[in-house]
């Protein structure tokens, strides 16, 4: 399982984009990861689905709410990771208005949520495979902060909890 100090996984996410411009078309962009977080800070956080009740209601809101805080406190940028694919994770933005403020990164085939290690096997429930519910703090593509919840809690990958780490 990843953790402090480690490199994020050298994957690809995918990225829906409404718009053409700054070298990607309009629809899915793949988003090499290494590349997309060097020389970067990100706040990224992980959920188990797009449009599911806790994902919609307060973890994606919370990080929205706490853009500016996040920003001036030192991060560039915030990422969704979700395993649903890059149209579920573009209507999902869109629906919630974070467009232009948190980037909905689709991991459709696990490929990140498996060289994490952070699965959740939500099979038998209609889900299958899915990503665990958390956050991380990564600098230049390495995580400085990790905070993994416990099965059906959200109570450490919160926005809160993220702003009160890129503080220290």
């Amino acid at each position: 399982m990843i953790k402090v100090g480690d490199t994020l996984p050298h994957t690809t996410l995918m990225e829906y984009s409404e718009v053409e411009g700054e070298g990607c078309s309009i629809g899915p962009n793949a988003i090499d990861v290494a590349k997309a977080s060097a020389g970067k800070t990100i706040a990224l956080f992980a959920l188990p689905g797009a449009f599911t009740p806790t994902c919609s209601a307060k973890h994606v809101p919370g990080y929205i709410d706490k853009l500016a805080d996040l920003k001036a406190a030192g991060v560039d940028e915030i990422w969704c990771v979700s395993v649903n694919d890059a149209f579920v994770m573009g209507a999902w933005g869109r629906e919630l208005h974070a467009t232009g403020k948190v980037r909905m990164m689709a991991d459709g085939d696990a490929e990140f949520t498996k060289a994490t290690g952070l699965t959740l096997d939500l099979t038998g429930k209609g889900l299958g495979l899915r990503s665990n519910r958390y956050s991380m703090l990564v600098k230049d593509g390495k995580v400085q902060t990790l905070n993994i919840e416990g099965p059906g809690k959200f109570e450490v990958s919160d926005a809160e909890t993220m702003l009160s780490q890129v503080k220290h």
